[in-house]
């Protein structure tokens, strides 16, 4: 296993969510990005933000890492969720509150 998924395999299963990026959760620097920040903000949910630009090895490697051709890129409890529309229509279904749910990750409308 190579230096850099090494890195991205300890980070996915090392932080409970953990979000793979274009920027940073206070400043994204891409639209897609920005959507899954609003989205586990709005939800409450405590997240780990990476930015993918900042290294070019770690752009290509989580996308290597998980055979998904976009950033961003999220991950619950070391499982690969999805992008910026799986999210965003997991959220808008309600699912995506049920799957943090599921797994233990608490958010702001938790019953």
């Amino acid at each position: 296993m190579s230096a850099i998924s090494e890195f991205i395999d300890n980070e996915v299963k090392g932080s409970e969510v953990v979000l793979f990026m274009k920027g940073t959760p206070g400043f994204p620097q891409c639209g897609f990005s920005g959507q899954v920040v609003q989205i586990l903000d709005y939800l409450g949910v405590e997240y780990k933000g990476i930015n993918v630009l900042a290294d070019d090895d770690l752009r290509q490697g989580i996308k290597d890492y998980s055979n998904w051709p976009t950033i961003p890129q999220l991950y619950v409890k070391g499982e690969f969720v999805g992008g910026c529309d799986i999210i965003r229509e997991m959220f808008q279904a309600e699912e995506l509150q049920s799957h943090l749910s599921e797994k233990g990750i608490t958010t702001k409308g938790a019953a």
